[in-house]
């Protein structure tokens, strides 16, 4: 099963250095910015799971990057847990209202840390606790590596099996091709964007064999997206 991806924003080096250990060590991956212009640019081009966010950062703060990206229809449901030395219940409060999903008071413990970025995935990204991934008529089993569609197995070659999967961890979400690239086939190898439209419609010939529905929709200029019929 893929990691879940998580985005430290924070711009002291032994805070990312103790949070990146213990994070790696529980199975997850992780990326991190020391300010919030650049974990903007990372939530657009790599979205992550969960963004851990500092509230105190250079220029603008952890509660303004939070609230842009809860004004951004791609990343408002993107899970935010705000960490800060700010202890008082009014913080917390301000901190909450301005869009995290939870608050974590310095100095914590690392068991802490993880078992709130566990209990945040569980609630807002079941998937990620899951083996089966399902939408509508489609459903994906992650430990067996296998997909059905109605009544028939799907044969997907690993490539289309991960487009797939990507999609299905986040249905309704547009993503472009050079998103899906670096997702899909990792940042380290090239491939051209125009292969994401050879392995999409692949994908939906496989998909779309029985004469159902597309579920993959083209966004002009845009992208793709799994998207539902309404």
């Amino acid at each position: 099963m893929t990691s879940p991806n998580v985005l430290i924003v924070e711009d002291e080096d032994a805070i990312i250095t103790l949070m990146r250990y213990n994070l790696e060590a529980e199975g997850f991956s992780v990326m991190e910015a020391r300010d919030g212009d650049t974990a903007l640019t990372m939530v657009a081009e790599t979205p992550p799971d969960i963004v851990i966010l500092d509230w105190m950062l250079p220029l603008t703060s952890g509660i303004e990057i939070c609230r842009q990206l809860r004004r951004d229809p791609d990343t408002r449901l993107l899970p935010i847990i705000m960490v800060t030395a700010r202890g008082e219940e009014a913080d917390r409060l301000r901190g909450l209202d301005g869009g995290a999903d939870d608050y974590l008071t310095k100095p914590f413990s690392p068991a802490e840390l993880i078992a709130r970025v566990r209990a945040l995935l569980r609630r807002s990204r079941p998937a990620l606790a899951g083996e089966t991934l399902a939408f509508e008529d489609i459903v994906m089993d992650l430990a067996r590596h296998k997909v059905r569609r109605k009544d028939r197995s799907l044969a997907l070659s690993p490539t289309e099996f991960r487009l797939l999967r990507h999609f299905m961890e986040r249905p309704g979400r547009v993503f472009s091709r050079e998103q899906l690239l670096d997702i899909v086939w990792g940042h380290d190898v090239y491939v051209e964007p125009r292969t994401v439209d050879v392995h999409i419609r692949r994908l939906r010939s496989t998909l779309n064999t029985g004469g159902e529905r597309d579920p993959i929709r083209t966004v002009r200029a845009a992208g793709y997206a799994l998207d539902s019929e309404d």
